[in-house]
């Protein structure tokens, strides 16, 4: 810091003297030069030329001025200072206003557009779905193979009447083919064995499947012909192909508007896999293979009923397909020609679940009162009733035959399991499962020797006759549905968004 040979205060344009080395403020030293010539503090004489300019930091901050240094002036300056930051508060304020008007109309805008993209694509589909209409009625061909979707047809006399003469053929000829071999059948070689089941651990997970709202998967099927492929439909609408051995989806199929409540898959050597699904908006929905393009294509929408759909089984022919609904009514459609077969008259009660004896001459349809109604698929006629004894209402959401035909397996409350023996219409066993148990799906393996359970509570599996607990997988939590894997050597299960599975240790 200098201050002016003259003045006393600091600079603010500072030269020096090259004789004196006096500093001075250039206007000042310049007029003192000009009156006298010489230097205002040696006397010496002075010109201009003999100033040399100081080259002072811009960046240094000039020093108060000596009126800042009274209580006044500091107040005064420290008013303007806040003025200054007032004004420059409002002006941000004003910007950030701005800012969030601009974001609120860009976010309305994109909803708006998101809004109308969806509607369109819902007229897309209604479009599409009234085109394949008008061409099966009108017998046309479409000219894409990609957009054929049937609505299934209903006979004359198919409802609350008997099946066609070659439907019910088929059926005979199956029972026949099939009884007599089940009854002399025994576990295929390397079937696994009960002590192999006690060893079963946690071999793989599949996370995030379907959509993550609504989340849940509600029903699996896996493949027989390839093992590493399964279904899964969930609470998203969604029915899924995917492949296990690659890690991914194959096919998203869409088409229906609420969950999917079974899936299932139509194998049959010499025909295109068909994939089948059920849901809660009173619909059925076939997929096939497209051989051109490789893509799932709809190739028939069933809207048969009037209420939600719980039940979808492919009868052992492979070419009918059974359906039951909460409007207390069930129906048989023929795969072949995606036509309606069969529909039963009004039961009682609602049905909520469905299985199909092995032998495929009966099937057995859960209910909302505990019961279970046995009916002849040939005739339609109810052959018989199970109630379990001294049982509380409750809904019977899973029915599962053994493969060799003797044994039904069914819950009987809401927390414990039966074995109905098909013979004696008894109760073989019950298996109390614990009063926190709630039951989400029963299944008998191939074998017969094994039935699991699955549950809010993980799977547990038991050995048919012992009824002996042989493990249980409590990690997997709230368990939709379980299937049995090839040769008994896998346990599949849905929970949440994860297709989990367990195995013999590697």
């Amino acid at each position: 810091m200098f201050f002016c040979g003259i003045s006393g205060e600091p600079p603010q344009d500072p030269v020096v003297s090259s004789k004196s080395g006096n500093v001075y403020e250039r206007r000042l030293i310049l007029k003192y030069i000009n009156d006298n010539g010489t230097d205002p503090l040696t006397g010496e004489k002075l010109e201009e030329s003999d100033l040399l300019t100081i080259k002072a930091n811009p960046k240094a901050a000039a020093p108060r001025p000596p009126a800042a240094t009274s209580i006044p002036a500091l107040l005064h300056m420290l008013q303007n200072e806040w003025d200054a930051v007032v004004l420059e508060m409002f002006a941000l304020k004003q910007q950030c206003n701005s800012t969030r008007q601009e974001l609120s109309y860009s976010l309305y805008a994109q909803d708006a557009a998101s809004r109308v993209i969806a509607r369109l694509i819902r007229e897309r589909d209604a479009a599409r779905e009234a085109l394949a209409n008008v061409q099966a009625t009108l017998g046309v061909t479409p000219a894409n193979g990609a957009a054929e979707d049937v609505e299934m047809a209903e006979e004359n006399g198919a409802q609350d009447g008997a099946l066609p003469k070659e439907i019910v053929d088929q059926i005979d000829e199956t029972q026949q083919t099939l009884s007599a071999t089940r009854k002399k059948r025994k576990a295929p070689a390397g079937y696994t064995s009960t002590a192999e089941v006690k060893t079963f651990v946690a071999t793989h997970t599949i996370p995030s499947l379907h959509s993550a709202s609504p989340a849940g998967m509600t029903s699996l099927a896996v493949s027989r012909i390839n093992p590493s492929q399964f279904l899964t439909g969930g609470n998203d609408r969604i029915v899924q192909l995917y492949d296990r051995s690659t890690d991914k989806v194959l096919a998203s199929l869409k088409g229906h508007t609420k969950k999917v409540n079974q899936v299932a898959f139509r194998e049959r050597e010499g025909e295109p896999t068909l994939l089948l699904s059920a849901g809660a908006d009173k619909i059925a929905k076939i997929w096939a293979q497209d051989s051109a393009s490789g893509e799932y294509i709809p190739k028939s929408t069933i809207r048969t009923h009037k209420g939600e759909l719980t039940g979808l089984v492919v009868h052992p022919t492979n070419s009918i397909v059974a359906l039951s609904s909460l409007d207390k009514t069930y129906s048989l459609h023929d795969l072949s020609g995606f036509t309606q077969v069969y529909r039963s008259a009004p039961a009682e009660d609602a049905f909520t679940s469905l299985a199909i004896h092995p032998d495929g001459a009966l099937l057995a349809l859960g209910t909302l009162s505990s019961k279970i109604q046995i009916c002849d698929v040939r005739s339609g006629a109810v052959a018989a009733y199970i109630t379990p004894p001294d049982a509380s209402p409750f809904t019977v959401n899973s029915l599962s035959f053994s493969e060799n035909g003797y044994h039904l397996l069914a819950p009987d409350s809401t927390s414990s399991v039966a074995i109905w023996d098909l013979r004696k219409m008894k109760t073989a066993h019950t298996i109390p499962l614990g009063e926190g148990f709630k039951i989400n799906k029963v299944l008998y393996d191939y074998s017969a020797q094994y039935l699991g359970v699955a549950g809010n509570e993980g799977i547990r599996v038991f050995a048919h006759k012992t009824w002996e607990e042989l493990v249980r997988f409590e990690e997997a939590g709230d368990v939709s549905d379980m299937v049995f894997g090839e040769q008994g050597k896998e346990i599949w299960a849905t929970s949440g968004r994860e297709v989990r599975i367990w195995g013999l240790p590697a």
